[in-house]
C-alpha cells in the first residue's frame, strides 16, 4: 500500500512550493486628496431627511420665519443631497462621533423636539 504525503504550505507560497509576492495590507492608510474647486457653501438651520430602499435624500434649508407664535413656519429649501444607504450609514456615525466630541468641549445640547420649529436653542 502506497501513502501519499502531503506537505502544508508554507505562509508565502502558491500551491507549486514557489514564493508568492505578499499581497498589500488591507489596513493600508489612504491618502485623500480633497477637490474644493466646485465646492458651495451655503448656512442651513433645517433639515429634512427622507428614504427610499437604495437611498436618503437630505433636505437643508433656512427657518424664514422669525417671529414666534406664528401658526405655520416658512422654509426655504437650499440644498438636496442624495446619499446611498453606505454612505448614509458613514455620514451618521460620522455625525454622531462628532456630536460626542463637541458635548465634551462646551456641554450637552439640549433639544426640545416637542415644540415645532424649535432650535434647540436656551432662552
Amino acid at each position: 500500500m502506497v501513502q501519499e504525503g502531503r506537505r502544508k504550505k508554507k505562509s508565502g507560497e502558491n500551491n507549486t512550493g514557489k514564493k508568492e509576492a505578499e499581497a498589500p495590507k488591507r489596513d493600508a492608510e489612504i491618502r485623500i486628496n480633497w477637490d474644493e474647486s466646485q465646492m458651495r457653501t451655503s448656512y442651513a438651520n433645517v433639515c429634512n431627511v427622507s428614504n427610499t430602499r437604495e437611498e436618503f435624500t437630505l433636505l437643508f434649508g433656512t427657518n424664514q420665519t422669525w417671529q414666534t407664535g406664528q401658526g405655520s413656519l416658512n422654509v426655504q429649501l437650499t440644498n438636496r443631497v442624495i446619499l446611498n444607504t453606505f454612505a448614509a450609514k458613514r455620514l451618521s456615525i460620522l455625525l454622531s462621533m462628532t456630536v460626542k466630541e463637541y458635548e465634551a468641549g462646551f456641554g450637552e445640547l439640549n433639544l426640545d423636539i416637542s415644540a415645532p420649529g424649535n432650535s434647540g436653542k436656551p432662552g
